[in-house]
């Protein structure tokens, strides 16, 4: 099977599909062809782009695949980042983003540690949190 792209005299484009060149022509020169969109009989050929296709020994060797420590590793940088100035509160991540939602703290930026169960009760009561990607190693377990 042949793929062209075919035009009529009213600049429509269209694809088709022949068994061969010279079934085109064949069809062609019968007036079998006419285009999809107005009916027009005059068709030629548009002009395409070919398409050739990689050779099979060589598509696997040409597709990178992603380097997975080098993804987590950049996702830990930009964590890192996000975490410049914010200060590690611990256990009392719930207690504390609570306090400064309610305004009895002043708000600023904070992360630590809460249970699933306490994170989506935050959530319910409109506290403003969001999960890190990665785990946080807390300062006091840093060598």
């Amino acid at each position: 099977m042949i793929v062209f792209d075919l035009k009529c005299t009213h600049a429509h484009v269209f694809e088709a599909w022949f068994g061969s060149s010279a079934d085109y022509e064949d069809q062609r020169a019968r007036g079998l062809l006419t285009c999809p969109i107005c009916g027009d009989a005059d068709i030629a050929k548009a002009v395409m782009a070919p398409n050739i296709p990689a050779k099979g020994n060589r598509a696997a060797a040409n597709a990178a695949a992603p380097d997975p420590k080098a993804l987590m590793a950049a996702l830990a940088q930009v964590q890192a980042k996000m975490l410049e100035g914010s200060q590690w509160v611990g256990m009392s991540f719930a207690d504390k983003a609570r306090a400064m939602h309610a305004g009895e703290e002043a708000a600023a930026p904070i992360h630590g540690q809460t249970s699933l169960a306490e994170a989506k009760a935050l959530i319910e009561d409109g506290v403003p949190v969001a999960p890190l990607p990665l785990p946080v190693i807390p300062p006091e377990q840093c060598n």
